[in-house]
């Protein structure tokens, strides 16, 4: 009797059809996924999924499988803000969820920091960030309340198998570009809705070439393209960086998950892309699609630079800023603002001087929460011409409705900080 010939799959093919109990999954098929890990957060969780449940009488099909961050409301400014934190606290608690963590960070960083995210995985996330968790080779996407109590109680969801859009970098990054940099461009050219919802694997030498953080910017970004999924392949970079985040070598499985060479067209389409010829880049407002080279924006002049979420505030791009600082003074009139991702990379980029050399150059340091990119804090004042880190500069995302946002690389931004108007961090550089 004849084997059944192999069938070529793409790495989120092989991801959805492992998550289903199947050999191989085909775009368009409608299949049940068993759900690895559940993340929600204190916007996203307990005040939504506490009275659901109630109601139902039902119960967490795995407690070890939930993780709850504290990061959205904390911390706590107003009553209303105490008493979504509170819910979030007593659930807890109530609940003796075994993976909770508060005031320490952003979910999409703390979550990996903690060695809860590997490859192979089959993820889903109450925030529309979610797919951060791609960058290690696991299938990850954000899902709304609804979904999620399904999720919460019975440790499945359906999904859609995806088509999968590859973004080919060749070439290599020149100094002061980063992944930022490239996530806008393709933001730029596809447009928000360019991923279709569909599943985008970001590979190629520039993508191999990247470090985990900033593999994690791609993925996170992947939901600004309008994508479900934004995966890198996992390789010795995966693991080496889990290692260090505590996980057992025996639980990092990354071979096999990666897109068969002689996968068929119809199933992936593939986008080539150059870094070597990148320039760094910047969206205007109010769109991450409004993005073009940074040369084209410099008459903008900027009052607030912002260096903050789980786009821009990761140990990288703390390093990066401090680098286009160093030595030196911001511009007279400038804010410049801090949030570091989490307590964990705040306390590394302290040790290695890096926090210094930001403080010296005038940093006001904020929270290691979401702050002002969830529009939370009041820090961004009225009117401001605002040069972000953030994923997203749509009118009063950031909690000012006149202000008017800007997105770049942490580079770009403290650069700009250091004139006063938006800069090519490549000058400075040099």
């Amino acid at each position: 009797m004849t084997a059944p010939a192999r069938q070529p799959q793409t790495l989120p093919q092989k991801l959805i059809a492992r998550a289903a109990g199947r050999s191989h999954v085909a775009p368009g098929e409608i299949v049940s996924c068993q759900v690895d890990l559940a993340l929600f957060h204190d916007s996203s969780g307990p005040r939504r999924l506490k009275p659901m449940l109630e109601e139902l009488g039902a119960q967490i099909w795995n407690k070890d499988r939930v993780v709850l961050v504290m990061d959205h409301y904390v911390p706590a400014q107003d009553e209303d803000s105490r008493r979504i934190v509170r819910i979030a606290r007593d659930w807890a608690a109530e609940q003796r969820l075994p993976h909770v963590y508060d005031s320490v960070g952003i979910c999409h960083v703390v979550l990996p920091q903690k060695g809860h995210i590997r490859p192979g995985m089959f993820c889903v996330g109450g925030d529309s960030h979610s797919p951060t968790g791609g960058a290690f080779g696991a299938y990850m996407f954000g899902i709304g309340a609804t979904e999620m109590l399904g999720v919460v109680v019975t440790g499945e969801i359906w999904v859609r198998v995806p088509r999968t859009l590859r973004m080919w970098w060749d070439g290599k990054l020149a100094t002061g570009v980063m992944a930022k940099d490239m996530a806008l461009h393709m933001i730029g050219r596809f447009g928000m809705n360019g991923g279709e919802y569909q599943a985008v694997e970001f590979c190629g030498p520039a993508v191999k070439a990247l470090s985990m953080q900033e593999r994690m910017t791609l993925s996170n970004l992947s939901a600004e393209m309008g994508a479900q999924a934004g995966l890198v392949a996992p390789d010795e970079t995966t693991r080496q960086w889990l290692l260090a985040a505590g996980v057992p070598d025996a639980e990092i499985e990354i071979e096999g998950w990666s897109t068969d060479e002689d996968v068929d067209e119809s199933v992936a389409s593939t986008f080539r892309f150059d870094a070597s010829t990148l320039a760094p880049q910047v969206a205007a407002p109010h769109s991450p699609a409004n993005t073009r080279a940074v040369g084209e924006f410099a008459d903008v002049t900027v009052d607030v630079a912002y260096v903050g979420a789980c786009t821009g505030a990761k140990l990288e791009d703390l390093r990066a800023a401090a680098t286009a600082l160093r030595g030196q003074r911001i511009a007279a009139g400038m804010r410049l603002m801090v949030a570091p991702a989490s307590l964990q990379d705040q306390q590394a980029a302290e040790a290695e001087g890096v926090m210094g050399i930001l403080r010296d150059a005038g940093a006001e340091l904020l929270p290691n929460a979401c702050g002002a990119c969830s529009g939370y804090g009041g820090s961004i004042p009225d009117g401001a011409t605002v040069l972000a880190t953030t994923a997203r500069n749509f009118k009063g995302r950031m909690g000012s409705a006149t202000a008017q946002v800007y997105l770049a690389s942490p580079y770009t931004v403290a650069a700009s900080a250091l004139r006063g108007r938006i800069t090519d961090p490549r000058e400075v550089l040099a």
